[in-house]
């Protein structure tokens, strides 16, 4: 009943992800094309990095929806784990992307220090509010789902928060010009959007290449799994034990347990597959059980 109650729920958000994925896809899509056009009219590098970043938002929630939907397609002979990894390899890309984008506003920015153009304040500030509303409405869509969980909606809602902060960024560019006419101010907002972008990659591409190394998942512990394994009834050692994630929400373990001679290979087995789950939530587990004479004797023979 537990292990139907624990697949019920896994299934439901990721239902819940898909949902928030698509609605933030067509959200952020509509608006940037408006943005673009803003910052075009306006002569903002500001509202065009921020059109650019959204850019980058509409891609990796784009991207991260297809992966979900080729997450969800059976296993095959040829692709045993099925196509969960591509998840992994689209935040991958969306934090490629970010890193392209940043370096060209980058660039835009130097050349605009020593000669800054003239910007309508005016129509840049109502842009850049009505773009703040967008992004706090994606942000919040985004967030009902499994950020915490799931690398690649956390990928997209890091895509959005950046986009949030530097639709702040331009807003107050757009004052500043209004008031004070320090035309400067567009091409310091459109770096710290850049700035905020570089951290975002940063982020979701070291995370992303940690999975696909078959790094430890970052919220377990090997020594705790281990001492976890180790203190069970009739289990003697635990060796050749191995943590990995097969996406970032789908955490996976082999090990070989060698057990006493009193041990019982099915009760030990159940045991393991219990404290895995209710200690580390892994259920996804490979566990070969030996007894210590053999183990004893395959070490004689190495």
């Amino acid at each position: 009943m537990a292990s139907h109650d624990h697949g019920h729920s896994h299934k439901h958000g990721q239902n819940a992800n898909k949902k928030s994925l698509k609605i933030s896809f067509f959200l952020i899509s509509t608006y940037m094309i408006i943005e673009i056009i803003g910052g075009v009219m306006t002569n903002s590098l500001a509202l065009l990095s921020d059109a650019g970043h959204m850019l980058s938002d509409a891609a990796a929630l784009g991207l991260s929806y297809l992966a979900m939907v080729f997450g969800e397609k059976r296993a095959s002979l040829t692709k045993t784990f099925g196509y969960k990894r591509f998840e992994v390899l689209a935040a991958l890309i969306n934090g490629i992307t970010l890193v392209v984008i940043s370096l060209y506003i980058f660039w835009e920015a130097y050349n605009r220090f020593s000669d800054p153009p003239s910007v309508l304040s005016s129509g840049m500030l109502l842009i850049a509010f009505i773009g703040l509303l967008v992004n706090i409405l994606a942000a919040f869509i985004l967030n009902r789902g499994d950020t915490s969980g799931n690398l690649n909606v956390r990928s997209a809602f890091l895509h959005v928060l950046g986009d949030l902060l530097g639709s702040v960024g331009a807003i107050v560019a757009a004052l500043l010009i209004m008031f004070f006419g320090w035309n400067i101010s567009d091409p310091i907002a459109s770096v710290i959007v850049a700035i905020l972008i570089i951290i975002s990659a940063y982020r979701v591409t070291r995370d992303s290449v940690h999975v696909l190394m078959e790094g430890t998942p970052t919220n377990i512990q090997v020594t705790e799994v281990q001492n976890a394994l180790s203190s069970l009834d009739d289990v003697a050692g635990v060796h050749d034990l191995h943590i990995w994630s097969i996406s970032s929400d789908l955490p996976s373990l082999s090990c070989h347990l060698v057990i006493t001679e009193k041990g019982n290979y099915d009760s030990i087995l159940q045991q393991a597959k219990k404290v895995l789950h209710e200690k580390f939530e892994i259920d996804h587990t490979t566990i070969q059980i030996d007894s210590r004479n053999a183990a004893c004797k395959e070490e004689s023979i190495h």
